[in-house]
């Protein structure tokens, strides 16, 4: 072969390796936008990043993912009959997908829409003007939380049992095809902490708080019958529920994890944890007379405004500050 026929060759060959490595990085390229934004995709075998956010369908809860992890659970005090511990070290050794928010009037609306599921009728738990105690209130439900207003659609739907929370989570994983599902109370408060093994994510007793979670505070102390003597010295604007997302995320980038609404776990309650899973499942052989709530809501006492502190209430409460958060498997 002469000079001009190797060139040729060579100039060939080269053309065609340049083919296959557009090609190659082409598919690479598809496969990190899938990750970031196709819905848990896994991509060129690699899971979805940690922080990155994804949508099932254009009206689902937008998801975070979560990375694996371990962290100190519980703390070794508590109110009586609330022990919060004893503290034991938990290991998650999957990454999840977190709502970033919790879900919305909307969002919960489409699913009643779209199912004809019931409401429940016996009123949300409301504490009476003058009083502290909640006592159901004929004629409020979730479309109607007895706010002395409409609701909005981007605040987190409220005055739902858990099972209506359940039912929700399981529409959704028939409707997508994904494993939808409420955070166990070690996926919550692992969520919660974000890296960190504080109790107050933003310090103790510190004007903070009111950049990131809604609590019972100035401007629901001046809405407030009950007076101001509970409140912390901070506003962050919002006499009651907040729209979701409006206050500052935590480290995960997960917004209203403490304060606005309670939010709904899987597990039975049971204390103390002694019995309980250190792998990040649910708690569920003891105690399923009641289940766990977690985080607070914007009328709830400031001690119980934090990472550890532990509801315990029936599956068939409906109040106006307990709503709920949903996870998925990845």
């Amino acid at each position: 072969m002469n000079r001009t026929g190797l060139v040729c060759v060579a100039l060939a060959a080269l053309l065609l390796a340049g083919c296959a490595a557009s090609k190659a990085t082409t598919s690479a390229d598809r496969g990190a936008s899938a990750v970031a934004t196709g819905g848990a995709a896994r991509a060129m075998g690699k899971a979805p990043k940690a922080g990155s956010r994804f949508k099932d369908c254009r009206d689902c809860p937008e998801m975070v993912v979560v990375p694996p992890g371990e962290f100190d659970m519980g703390f070794d005090g508590g109110e009586p009959e609330r022990y919060e511990g004893p503290v034991r070290h938990v290991r998650i050794g999957y990454a999840f997908a977190v709502g970033r928010v919790e879900v919305t009037q909307a969002q919960y609306r489409r699913f009643v829409e779209a199912t004809g599921h019931p409401t429940a009728t016996a009123g949300c738990d409301i504490p009476p003007p003058g009083q502290r105690a909640p006592v159901p209130v004929p004629g409020t439900t979730w479309r109607d939380p007895g706010y002395g207003r409409p609701v909005r659609d981007d605040e987190p739907v409220a005055c739902v049992r858990w099972s209506d929370a359940q039912a929700y989570v399981n529409w959704l994983a028939g409707v997508t095809g994904k494993r939808y599902r409420l955070l166990t109370e070690a996926e919550w408060e692992y969520a919660a902490k974000a890296g960190s093994n504080r109790k107050f994510p933003w310090g103790e007793y510190s004007d903070a708080v009111c950049k990131q979670a809604n609590i019972f505070d100035q401007s629901a102390a001046r809405n407030s019958p009950q007076g101001d003597k509970r409140a912390v010295s901070c506003d962050d604007g919002f006499a009651q529920v907040a729209p979701v997302g409006s206050l500052a995320p935590n480290a995960f980038g997960l917004h209203d994890m403490i304060g606005n609404v309670w939010e709904w776990v899987e597990d039975c309650y049971e204390m103390p944890y002694s019995a309980t899973p250190v792998d990040g499942s649910a708690q569920l052989a003891r105690g399923c007379n009641r289940r766990g709530s977690r985080g607070g809501g914007w009328r709830s006492d400031y001690a119980r405004q934090n990472t550890t502190f532990r509801g315990r209430d029936p599956e068939s409460l409906t109040s106006q500050i307990f709503g709920f958060r949903i996870a998925r498997d990845l």
